[in-house]
């Protein structure tokens, strides 16, 4: 049985920047362990019935509460939250700030903890999920641990990832995504089914079921919010690696996405791959972020001249040194369907 409002903690926002976003460890070592599950939202209203029915079952066994931060819906999220589950902490952020932002604000607000549970709107738990997912925590130097996660309809969803590089930049490109992705030095995205039937280490995983560890929460610090929305979670995936700690794929701990479109709409993949240049330059330095720019214009101009939906907006985006460089968020991807 959850356990609400344990401790009396004030609700907030994450203004002052993600270097003052603290973590707070529970500092006793007693009674059940403790978890703050942050849900970032925005209109997601009809989404939350399901996810909060999951949360009882899937969170069974430890001490929980839900901290919701919202990004300025136009919706009755906020209102629908309060009245699923009166007792969560709603964090009203005050614009669409994007996913890390949030994040960080939804653990700003929440009460001392052993571990952060993020999740997405359209995320469902099954039960048991986070306590196994808690139990792999235990393991030396596991920092974050993510579950085996399917589709609405049951199919397994190809949540691992491997860092991006140029080799594999290069093997998607030719060989497709599915393909290059069963060789480890060729693809990022795992897609090997049986390398998600056993416990395994992995470069980082889709951002939408994360149980980080406090302490590793500590260490390596929030997320970045300057990502805005896509690679924020590779970021901070590669983060906690090269911090020294280990990101855990636990197949016995499950869990339902339900994924809506992504990177689909013209601006939002200007979005997507002006932000995959800037982390490879960011993680691999300046002469390889400069080759996976080249990859990338290429691999798009190929798309413009085969009349590809989208593709233009996304080309002009890379090919702009104003927007390239310029702070991602809502203004940022008006700004390159008006240049596309």
């Amino acid at each position: 049985m959850r356990t609400p409002n344990l401790w009396d903690v004030p609700r907030s926002t994450c203004a002052a920047g993600p270097l003052r976003c603290d973590s707070r460890q529970v500092v006793d070592g007693g009674g059940a362990r403790r978890v703050a599950v942050v849900v970032v939202t925005y209109d997601s209203a009809p989404l939350l019935p399901a996810l909060v029915a999951s949360l009882d079952a899937g969170l069974a066994g430890l001490d929980w509460e839900l901290v919701v931060a919202d990004n300025a819906s136009s919706d009755d999220t906020v209102a629908r939250v309060r009245e699923l589950l009166p007792g969560a902490t709603v964090v009203e952020t005050g614009g669409n700030l994007g996913y890390s932002a949030g994040i960080n604000a939804g653990v700003a607000a929440a009460a001392p903890h052993d571990a952060v549970l993020v999740l997405n709107p359209d995320v469902r738990l099954e039960p048991g999920c986070a306590a196994t997912l808690m139990d792999a925590l235990d393991e030396p130097r596991v920092g974050v641990a993510v579950p085996r996660l399917a589709d609405a309809g049951g199919r397994l969803i190809w949540s691992l990832r491997r860092e991006p590089t140029l080799t594999r930049a290069m093997g998607e490109a030719f060989l497709g995504a599915t393909r290059a992705g069963r060789v480890p030095a060729l693809g990022e995205v795992v897609t090997d089914p049986a390398s998600y039937d056993a416990a395994v280490d992995t470069d980082w995983a889709e951002g939408s079921t994360q149980l980080i560890s406090a302490r590793c929460w500590a260490e390596v610090g929030p997320w970045d919010p300057s990502w805005f929305l896509y690679s924020e979670e590779t970021d901070y995936g590669l983060r906690v690696r090269d911090a020294g700690w280990r990101t855990r794929y636990v197949p016995e701990a499950r869990a339902v996405h339900l994924e809506g479109p992504s990177g689909t709409a013209p601006g939002l993949r200007a979005l997507l791959l002006t932000n995959r240049v800037r982390l490879v330059s960011r993680h691999r330095g300046r002469v390889v972020g400069s080759a996976f720019w080249a990859l990338t214009v290429a691999r798009e101009g190929i798309r413009v001249a085969l009349g590809k939906a989208g593709t233009t907006v996304a080309l002009k985006a890379l090919l702009s040194p104003r927007l390239m460089r310029a702070e991602r968020g809502p203004a940022w991807v008006a700004a390159a369907v008006d240049a596309g």
